[in-house]
């Protein structure tokens, strides 16, 4: 590596090294095939989001030449990231100071520390520069072999004989080059699971809305009618409880702490033993409340909510005396708050000043509309804050050591039931701009640019999912600390997590403010210091990481994940060979999750029924009246192409009719055949999502829809009671336990029938 700056030959040069330098690809394909180049009005935008001054040749020369100057004046970075094969670190020095000696400390994370001196004479060169009359040149040193993984610091040293001692200190991650692999998939095993929305679980006892008592039970039914290895949650991240606004599971308040909208609340042992809660709950309108928002057609979200906080809080105030008199239980708490450190500080604030604020003014909702002195957490009012209504800070830890303490429960649950993995997690991509998160870390986010997709297929217009999109550089300043607490906090308590948009960790569709989706760009991120630490956290908690490789993912992408052992994603709407046809089963790849669908995609009932289609139409996403109709003529292809796969791979039976048009609704024999051509993939997970075991025709979301759509609200068909005793469901469990068991996929003895 050899570096040297010189002045641009003119502004449009001067642009392109700017973008190139901060990551702004030049092109991307879609998913049609067609290429798109990046405008000069994209760079600039994107450009002036990361803070680079743009309005002149001059201006970006400088850009450039002081992030150069940053990186190589420096001793040391402030972070390396390093795998199993590359056991190094390395210093840049001015080249006057070469033949000198260098003091190096690590402080492994153990505890111990190792000290050195080494000659930089004798290091490998690496790399060398040349910027503002400096020559610098990058020394490698070598770390011992076995050095252990995790997160250690590292200080360097050098004295010159007349200048004053030169030091440095950065954060050393070394990491495993490959992800965890549980027992249940090693050596060509495989295995099976069932995917659920936790909040459209149906019981007779819950509140409205599915609760960790739910997952328990259908735990309990999983393990014996069906034999699944795990159970595939949507993301639990904290969110508003809002409707229709703020519910997504995919736009979070916060990544870092869970949704309080799931606690079962009766089974809070403050709440038991509270005489003012039971006093409330058995309220005659109470209860009646309660069983309106059980028999409600779609999850009553803020009702819910009301009536939760409500319990919770009687709760909180029932334990806040057993909390000063320091009790067992309150000892067990005050560890909580340690372990959960500032991050819970901050989160339970923001939470704590919400409600403030919102009961004084109703009519603000979020926090940029705040008093200017709170929109900030380090500032005085907000410290000030803090003490005066430390009960209420304390209310919402209260709350969060409540969701750990039932979700803790449920994995150890599902474990002891015999589910090998246990419970499967979900990581969103976004964050909410008016949520915690961004609040509480608003450096590590981009403002002038929000995070989208490019129009495609599902989305003509693309797609602007208006949340903002990660500060790379501050979090590789900081040494990856944020990143690597959001991969950890959401491993805890399950046996795998899936990654939505793995394509993150290499680039994102970026628009400028005041562009349309397709305006945007792609930009690129460093993917492999993010694996590796993704990897680490994996190994360390000894869970599986499957990463959601759909849409405009390029051939490099998928390959650089499954050197890092992520797991695929793949859904068989997608799968298809250069002819356009369906891949069969045996043509999927072994280290990848093979699922009937996503969240964003219709059920396999809905597909064949264009119920997709009709909802996009509905809701006035298409762009005419001639674009609907030409989806659904594409539609009807593609049922084709599929039933005709069907025949190929021998699923379908010479009487079934060979014409998907004469095929209108997804009828026993092709659901059979559909459920089997997942089983039969190489594929080590096979994922059934719950609506395609009971063949619901209706999607759990409709991409790019707020109102338009109940997204995120609706609720299984059947009642978990239901689920043993329904002999529709009985049908269908049978036939996917036979499928599981034919494949070698089932995972644990069954109950007989």
């Amino acid at each position: 590596m050899n570096i040297t700056f010189a002045p641009s030959e003119s502004y449009e040069q001067a642009l392109d090294r700017a973008a190139q330098m901060w990551g702004i690809e030049p092109e991307y394909g879609d998913t049609w095939g067609h290429l798109h180049t990046t405008t000069p009005e994209t760079k600039k935008g994107i450009l002036k989001a990361l803070g680079v001054p743009v309005d002149s040749r001059e201006e970006l020369d400088r850009a450039i030449e002081n992030r150069l100057w940053k990186e190589w004046s420096r001793l040391l970075p402030p972070v390396l990231v390093r795998g199993e094969t590359d056991r190094s670190l390395w210093i840049n020095i001015p080249e006057e100071l070469e033949g000198l000696t260098a003091q190096l400390e690590i402080r492994w994370e153990g505890g111990q520390a190792e000290r050195s001196t080494i000659s930089l004479a004798d290091l490998n060169t690496i790399g060398r520069s040349e910027l503002r009359g400096v020559r610098f040149v990058r020394k490698e040193a070598p770390l011992q072999p076995n050095a252990p993984l995790g997160y250690h610091e590292v200080e360097v040293t050098i004295r010159p004989p007349d200048a004053e001692p030169r030091s440095a200190v950065m954060r050393l991650i070394l990491c495993p080059d490959r992800a965890y692999v549980p027992p249940a998939v090693r050596d060509g095993a495989r295995t099976a699971g069932l995917a659920i929305a936790l909040y459209g679980l149906r019981s007779k006892r819950n509140w409205g809305c599915g609760d960790f008592t739910d997952l328990e039970n259908i735990i309990d039914w999983l393990a014996g009618e069906v034999g699944a290895a795990y159970i595939g949650l949507n993301p639990l991240h904290a969110i508003a409880n809002r409707q229709p606004f703020n519910i997504s599971p995919y736009l979070p308040s916060s990544s870092f702490f869970k949704n309080p909208i799931y606690l079962d609340v009766e089974r809070v042992e403050d709440f038991r033993n509270s005489p003012r809660a039971r006093a409330f709950f058995s309220r005659p309108e109470v209860q009646a409340e309660i069983e309106a928002l059980r028999s409600a057609e779609f999850v009553e979200y803020e009702r819910v909510w009301a009536l939760k906080t409500r319990g919770l809080k009687l709760a909180f105030l029932h334990f806040l005396p057993e909390y000063r008199r320091n009790s067992p239980r309150a000892a067990e708490f005050r560890d909580f708050i340690e372990r959960e450190g500032e991050m819970l500080d901050r989160f339970a604030t923001w939470c704590a000043l919400d409600e403030w604020i919102h009961r004084r003014n109703p009519n603000v909702w979020v926090w940029p509309d705040w008093p200017e002195e709170f929109r900030n957490p380090d500032s005085t009012a907000t410290r000030r804050f803090r003490g005066r209504y430390w009960r209420s800070v304390l209310y919402h830890k209260y709350v969060q050591w409540q969701i750990d303490l039932q979700l803790e429960s449920a994995q150890a649950h599902a474990r002891n039931k015999g589910l090998s993995i246990g419970l499967y997690h979900d990581l969103a991509l976004a964050t909410d701009r008016c949520g915690a998160d961004f609040w509480a870390y608003r450096p590590f986010y981009v403002s002038g640019c929000r995070v989208g997709a490019p129009p495609d297929n599902f989305s003509p217009k693309g797609q602007d999912w208006s949340f903002p999109p990660p500060n790379s550089e501050h979090h590789r300043e900081t040494g990856y600390r944020l990143f690597a607490e959001s991969i950890r906090r959401n491993c805890r308590h399950g046996g795998a997590l899936r990654i939505d948009h793995a394509m993150r960790f290499f680039r994102l569709y970026w628009i400028p403010e005041g562009m349309d989706p397709a305006g945007g760009a792609y930009v690129r991120d460093r993917f492999e210091e993010l694996l590796h630490i993704v990897a680490l956290e994996s190994v360390r908690q000894r869970v599986a990481i499957v990463g959601e490789d759909l849409g405009t993912v390029t051939p490099d992408i998928r390959r650089a994940l499954e050197r890092f052992g992520v797991y695929g994603y793949k859904v068989p709407y997608f799968e298809k060979d250069g002819h356009g046809r369906f891949k069969l089963p045996w043509d999927y790849p072994a280290q990848a999750m093979v699922t009937s669908a996503t969240h964003d995609l219709p059920t396999l009932a809905g597909f064949w029924k264009a119920r997709d289609i009709e909802a996009r139409h509905n809701a006035g996403l298409l762009l005419d009246e001639a674009n609907y109709h030409h989806q659904l003529a594409e539609r009807a292809s593609e049922k084709q192409k599929l039933l005709d796969a069907l025949f190929a791979a021998g699923l379908l039976p010479d009487s079934f009719p060979r014409d998907a048009a004469h095929v209108p609704e997804l009828t026993g024999e092709l659901h059979n055949a559909l459920v089997g051509w997942l089983a039969l993939a190489p594929s080590a997970f096979m994922t059934l999502n719950q609506e395609d075991l009971t063949k619901e025709t209706e999607q759990q979301n409709l991409p790019a829809t707020v109102s338009e759509y109940p997204n995120w609200r609706r609720k299984m068909i059947y009642t978990l009671e239901e689920l043993g005793t329904n002999p529709a469901v009985r049908d269908f469990v049978r036939m996917f336990r036979s499928w599981l068991e034919r494949t070698g996929r089932v995972s644990l003895p069954l109950a007989a029938d």
